[in-house]
């Protein structure tokens, strides 16, 4: 079911729908846009493939969707896209996770061949979005002129306060973006996708990688964004990754199920698993125009 937005809501907050029947919705200086298409057809499939040196792609690529935030004055854009994420992917190259019958799932077209798994098939990625600073704006950017990529966020010791995000504020526009998705022969899934929303106060979104691969392993990459909205369209926005990983065994030993059934809703079991990295990091957003 799509997201309705409620036009006295978006007034009162001084949003507006985006122009041109785009899906998302300008507030506070930040243009928010999502797209969803279908998944990448064979002709594009051999593209990507091609593009990224690989004759592996996800089961369904959703390389259409993408989810758009740009701070129109300043040019600060982040955007998720399955792309950027495989390159991500292709560049970690993650051994393969040891699963005797993991070779049979991904050739199965081939059961004379004697075959060698060299790659990672769980398509489990480092990434944590994409991000780029335009400079065709009318107000000049506090953001250091370093190249047309450079975002200086720093590290820091503060936490998106969760237990506020869960306040009763009106949900001004939310979408949830699949970019890939994988089920491993039926042998477990691995997906990645982004949500998003935008509240009176400032937006929200979880770009979220899942892996369980049955019966063996189970891994969570989370990325969180919270932009705060100041005066005069300034922003701090946190930006926070934990990644969590364990085995169906360590689990097993805790007194935890090791049934894989158990384990359908990463939002509900990811404090069993744990941590394997987590830093926050911190972007302060102000435009000083020029008079």
């Amino acid at each position: 079911m799509e997201w309705e937005s409620d036009d006295k809501e978006l007034k009162a907050a001084g949003a507006e729908p985006l122009p041109d029947g785009r899906r998302g919705l300008r507030i506070h200086g930040w243009d928010i846009e999502s797209r969803k298409l279908c998944i990448l057809n064979s002709l594009h499939l051999q593209r990507w493939e091609k593009e990224l040196q690989t004759s592996h792609l996800p089961e369904m690529v959703f390389g259409d969707n993408c989810l758009v935030l740009k701070h129109v004055n300043s040019g600060t854009k982040f955007f998720f896209n399955a792309f950027d994420a495989l390159v991500g992917w292709k560049h970690e190259a993650l051994p393969p996770v040891e699963v005797p019958a993991a070779a049979k799932w991904k050739f199965r077209s081939k059961p004379l061949q004697e075959v060698v798994l060299d790659y990672d098939y769980t398509f489990t990625t480092p990434y944590c979005g994409s991000e780029t600073v335009e400079r065709n704006v009318e107000c000049e950017s506090a953001i250091p002129d370093e190249g047309s990529s450079c975002i200086p966020w720093e590290d820091c010791k503060e936490k998106i306060d969760l237990v506020a995000l869960a306040s009763k504020e009106p949900i001004l526009f939310y979408d949830e973006i699949i970019l890939y998705e994988d089920e491993l022969a039926d042998n477990g899934i691995s997906f990645l996708t982004v949500k998003v929303r935008v509240m009176p106060s400032g937006w929200f979104l979880l770009l979220r990688f899942w892996l369980r691969v049955d019966g063996v392993l189970m891994r969570l990459r989370d990325t969180r964004l919270h932009c705060l909205f100041g005066e005069h369209n300034k922003s701090v926005i946190l930006r926070e990754s934990c990644w969590r990983e364990t085995t169906f065994q360590a689990l097993s030993s805790k007194g935890y199920p090791f049934d894989s059934a158990a384990y359908s809703d990463p939002s509900i079991i990811a404090e069993r698993l744990p941590i394997v990295m987590q830093k926050t990091q911190k972007l302060n957003i102000m435009v000083p125009c020029k008079q």
